[in-house]
């Protein structure tokens, strides 16, 4: 049995903030809205129980249970009970950062969503709601963090159009991902290894890897070396820097100070010094 319906509007922020909360709340019978101007905000519309019928740009979509639709600004839509109870949660938000943050992340498009029944994802508007009940917070900075949250568990855990969500893609690279962090010390690591792991062609791995992370399993082995670089530098001031490029993978020092340079805009014995000594 679901709770009554609950609706928040919040403030808007009285200093400008990168996202913030605008309304959230509980339908427990969704009512049917039309907006031919769309909403002024991003729009987060979930089903809890019944399902809903979404028209959207012409097109027509069913909204069951662990399913959600993202609308951007602007976009009209309208929305009904397919039967005759339809329960929702919703949230909107913007800010002054709130497209950049969607883009980098790759919510760039009004979608359908669905995630696993078991997904954390599915109990996540639910405390947003409670949040607003209990937290009375005039500045929005608490429940920008809600919002934050929320794209950042959508774009991990929620799918569009039967692809794999990010966490999937996730756990399906980790054998690659643990081959790498004991393997990175090896200069002979090469494409080819990393496809065996996966039993995957090196054109399918790229696709895979770049669909989870964004850059190739490549790009990924010279990050983790310069990652691990950069913890020897802290770490220990008695290696040198031709000791620790062999450590972490590469063959010449000079290729490595030159990758180094050019990720970090630095060298890295000045990487060295101007993190000073541990601890510090």
């Amino acid at each position: 049995m679901h709770k009554p319906t609950a609706r928040f509007l919040l403030p808007v922020p009285e200093q400008p903030i990168p996202l913030y909360l605008d309304s959230a709340g509980f339908n427990e019978f969704q009512e049917s809205i039309s907006r031919p101007d769309g909403y002024p905000c991003y729009h987060w519309l979930q089903t809890v129980a019944g399902a809903g019928r979404i028209r959207m740009e012409s097109n027509q979509y069913i909204l069951p249970p662990q399913h959600g639709l993202l609308l951007l600004p602007g976009v009209p839509h309208r929305y009904e009970a397919v039967d005759t109870e339809w329960s929702t949660y919703y949230l909107t938000f913007d800010g002054a950062m709130v497209n950049e943050i969607a883009n980098t992340i790759g919510l760039r498009f009004s979608s359908i969503y669905h995630w696993p029944e078991d997904s954390s994802f599915r109990t996540l508007l639910a405390s947003v709601v409670e949040n607003c009940s209990k937290n009375q917070d005039i500045t929005g900075l608490d429940h920008s963090m809600d919002v934050y949250r929320f794209l950042i568990e959508l774009k991990k855990h929620g799918k569009v159009d039967n692809q794999p969500s990010l966490h999937s893609l996730k756990e399906r690279l980790l054998p690659l991902l643990q081959y790498l962090d004991s393997e990175y010390r090896d200069p002979d690591v090469e494409m080819s290894d990393m496809a065996h792991v996966m039993q995957l062609s090196s054109r399918q791995l790229n696709t895979l890897f770049r669909k989870a992370f964004g850059y190739t399993p490549y790009q990924y082995l010279i990050s983790l070396r310069l990652l691990k670089a950069k913890q020897f530098l802290i770490m220990d001031r008695n290696l040198t820097v031709a000791n620790i490029s062999s450590m972490v993978g590469f063959r010449e020092p000079s290729h490595f100070i030159s990758t180094f340079r050019k990720s970090e805009g630095m060298t890295p014995e000045k990487f060295r010094a101007m993190h000073g000594s541990p601890g510090l």
